[in-house]
């Protein structure tokens, strides 16, 4: 089960015109797809959400950690993140080093799980067989006819919650299109609230207080990641839950945060924080301090490993990749069925696959 060799391929999702944020605007839905293959023929799988932003940079990162894992057992993911680790101290290990880390681990994984013939939420000893998922979007570029159109066919489709882009120049007007999402979805419904880094402290409190009226059960990145102080003092004065951890490579700001009181769900993101274990290590520190786990973007990946956790509190979902994969996740009235094929479940259909 050693890796003889890597590929590495891009692939799109459609997008009929740019989205945007509270910071970002998107101008393509793209994916970074990794292949690793073993001596005995063995593929493991992995990909990682790309958009339009430095194409060359992480292409040219999972290049260098390919050529050091040739040679290397699929098991073993954990001494193979330790060398990474130590062989990217140099220029960084945050960044486009992490995810290239992160996509290997993935991929072994895969690999590892396909030659037990087991799922991986198997072999990790999970138990659960479903997971609230929810619907997001609710860009900030969409106007409130689509918006509505969105949180609509969600709710046709059974999802339970939605989640909304906020961080317009003025806090109003995010609040006058949360009321219509409100009004379309009644109140059977959950909607929560994404700012994306995109206000500061004042208009995301007022934004919060105000909001209290819709019922939103939590504010994801009010503030920018980095601001400890601010998060604080949301959490003592909002009202509101407060999510956050999708930009962190590490566990230290959910130990900061922890610190602090400032924080409710905690939201890693598999491929920046580096893979399984780091994952599940972010996880665990979560529940030593009764935090509920809520990933983010990752669905194909997050609910199987929501399913060996106690803390999981439900997983995030996009459309984006669905029409890529040979086996699309399930998801039945709220709730997403993990893959039970061997693996993570699903592999990119080649004619989307484009080699980088």
């Amino acid at each position: 089960m050693k890796i003889k060799q890597y590929s590495i391929f891009k692939a799109k999702a459609a997008l009929d015109k740019p989205i945007a944020d509270a910071t970002h605007k998107l101008t393509e839905i793209s994916f970074v797809v990794l292949r690793i293959e073993t001596v005995s023929g063995v593929m493991g799988e992995s990909y990682l959400l790309s958009f339009q932003y430095s194409p060359r940079a992480i292409v040219g990162a999972l290049k260098d950690v390919g050529e050091m894992l040739i040679g290397e057992e699929v098991h073993n993911t954990v001494g193979c993140f330790e060398r990474i680790s130590a062989q990217n101290e140099y220029f960084g290990i945050e960044g486009v080093n992490r995810w290239a880390q992160a996509a290997f681990n993935l991929a072994m994984w895969d690999a590892w799980s396909k030659a037990l013939q087991q799922p991986v939420w198997k072999i990790l000893g999970g138990s659960a067989s479903r997971v609230p998922i929810y619907g997001s979007g609710g860009w900030s570029s969409y106007t409130v006819d689509e918006l509505i159109a969105e949180v609509n066919d969600y709710k046709k489709r059974g999802f339970k919650a939605v989640k909304i882009k906020v961080g317009k120049p003025d806090w109003k007007e995010d609040l006058e299109r949360l009321c219509y999402v409100r009004e379309a979805v009644g109140k059977d419904i959950a909607i929560m609230m994404d700012a994306n880094q995109g206000m500061k402290v004042p208009e995301a409190l007022s934004l919060a207080r105000a909001a209290l009226k819709l019922d939103i059960n939590w504010f994801e990145e009010p503030i920018d990641h980095n601001d400890f102080q601010g998060y604080q003092l949301l959490r003592n004065q909002a009202g509101i839950s407060i999510a956050m951890g999708e930009r962190e490579y590490s566990s230290l700001p959910l130990r900061e945060l922890i610190s602090r009181n400032a924080i409710d769900i905690w939201q890693p993101d598999i491929l920046r924080l580096g893979g399984v274990e780091a994952w599940r290590d972010s996880a665990a520190l979560a529940k030593s301090n009764h935090i509920p786990v809520l990933p983010h973007y990752y669905k194909d990946y997050d609910v199987p490993l929501l399913c060996t956790i106690s803390n999981g509190k439900g997983a995030e979902s996009f459309d984006w990749v669905d029409p890529l994969i040979d086996n699309p996740l399930k998801i039945d009235n709220g709730m997403a069925l993990p893959h039970n094929r061997p693996g993570w479940g699903f592999t990119f259909k080649d004619s989307f696959l484009n080699e980088l």
